[in-house]
Formats: structure tokens, sequence, C-alpha cells
């Protein structure tokens, strides 16, 4: 199935919520955050698609100009040899001392789970409803989310210098 075909399969089910972008070498999905779930639901259960594997979730800073984080997902069906990339923009700054955040979908991979809890410790994006959100490469009481364009590293930790 091609990107087009992929596309016009979401877009008679879920309307203008999917904006298609072919201006990059992969062309990828813009979906928004309240209706990830359903859409990666549908993009597993459907027969004509059946995107068994989330190969890979990653999170990026687009920097403090920008606003935004993304969240990117690369999607396989391992039986019809076709990939799949979906974007979800989220705002960097949520006016509060919460992260931003975007719905897990654990639920619908398993796989899910440690991509979420690396984007959570690594960007520091939550993924709501995620069943054991926490840090998976840092320690527990690690300060900061060093991917983030605007992190400082603290001079010592735990008496050990870091820079």
């Amino acid at each position: 199935m091609t990107f087009l075909e992929i596309t016009d399969s979401l877009t008679a089910e879920f309307g203008d919520a999917i904006q298609a972008n072919t201006q990059n070498l992969q062309p990828y999905l813009t979906v928004p955050a309240d209706r990830l779930v359903a859409i990666c639901q549908f993009l597993r259960d459907d027969e004509r698609l059946f995107f068994d594997l989330l190969a890979c979730v990653t999170g990026i800073d687009n920097g403090l100009q920008a606003n935004t984080m993304e969240v990117v997902y690369n999607l396989t069906s391992i039986p019809y040899e076709h990939n799949l990339m979906l974007k979800v923009f989220v705002p960097r700054d949520t006016g509060s001392s919460q992260l931003p955040s975007v719905p897990s979908v654990v639920s619908i991979w398993r796989t899910a789970d440690w991509h979420e809890r690396e984007a959570f410790d690594l960007v520091g994006i939550r993924f709501e409803g995620h069943p054991d959100l926490r840090r998976i490469l840092l320690p527990t009481d690690w300060v900061g989310h060093p991917l983030r364009t605007d992190y400082q590293e603290e001079e010592q930790y735990h008496g050990i210098k870091t820079k």
C-alpha cells in the first residue's frame, strides 16, 4: 500500500484530522494528540493496513522560539511490508509546571512502553495513561531532561562533577 492509499484510508475514517506532508524524503502524517489513540488503533486493526509493529517513538524539542515539541511514531506492517511515520505536535510551554503531554499508545503496542519512557526521560514529554511512566536511562533523582534545548546540566551529581 502506498503512502497516498494509506492517507486516503485514514482521511475517509478521520476526515481533516489527518494532515499529509510529502515535502520530505520520508512523507509523514500529522495527527492531533486528542485523536492519536483512535488513529493508531485503526492503523493496527484495519485489515488493509495492519500496522502490527511500533518500531520507534522519538521525542523532539523544537526549541523555545518554535515553542513546540513533537512525538514521531514509526510504524511497520510486517506482513504487508509497508511503513508509515506519524507526527504529533504539542505546545512546549503548557502555561504551568506540567510537562507537554500526549496520550500513551501502550494499550495498542506494548513496545511503546519503553519508547515512551525514554522520550519522557530525555525530552520531558508526558504520556498520559502510561502504566509505568518513570525514568529509564537516568537516575530517578536526576534534575531536568537532557535533550531539551534549554537544558542546563548541574555542576555535580551526588558529589561527582558532571561537567
